[in-house]
């Protein structure tokens, strides 16, 4: 049997449905992230489903915050003519449940020292904080705590910082 992934096929959003059985959310914040991915990079990885012959619809098995950006990104929407990349798997619902939790699980998370050494990169290359802000999707706190970690003092070289902590010597 060859992958799934080598028989992407465009399919209409009004033709695709979530399932009833997905434990995964994401926050607003990844969400918008996964807003500017979207349209900066295309899709990348299609949806994976489940079709369903008798309702002639796609039942969505991994995928669905990218099939909810699709549906409510007006500027991808129209860009991918109103059709989501998907892939097709032919599983029963229970080995498509535990499909589901495979894909949730096996995405892993982000290396706290890792990032720190990415965020490092990017200013040393030059890139502003509002950049990094953006197209990696932190806030403010977060890079600063970032930039805290690194230990390195050059990434705040761009910060003017307050004078409230002034030495007044006696005289």
């Amino acid at each position: 049997m060859k992958s799934p992934v080598y028989n992407v096929i465009p399919v209409p959003i009004d033709k695709i449905r979530a399932n009833s059985y997905n434990p995964n959310s994401v926050a607003p914040p990844e969400m918008k992230l996964l807003e500017t991915s979207i349209w900066e990079d295309g899709y990348t990885m299609p949806v994976v489903c489940y079709y369903i012959p008798d309702d002639d619809m796609y039942e969505i098995v991994d995928g669905f915050h990218r099939y909810t950006v699709l549906k409510t990104s007006k500027r991808i929407y129209e860009r991918e003519d109103g059709k989501l990349p998907v892939v097709v798997i032919d599983k029963d619902e229970s080995n498509r449940m535990a499909s589901t939790i495979r894909h949730n699980r096996a995405r892993g998370t982000h290396d706290i020292s890792l990032m720190v050494n990415i965020v490092a990169e990017l200013k040393k290359a030059g890139q502003g904080d509002a950049w990094i802000m953006k197209h990696i999707g932190m806030d403010a706190d977060e890079l600063l705590r970032l930039k805290q970690l690194s230990g390195l003092t050059e990434l705040f070289k761009d910060k003017d910082f307050s004078k409230s902590w002034e030495l007044i010597r006696n005289q």
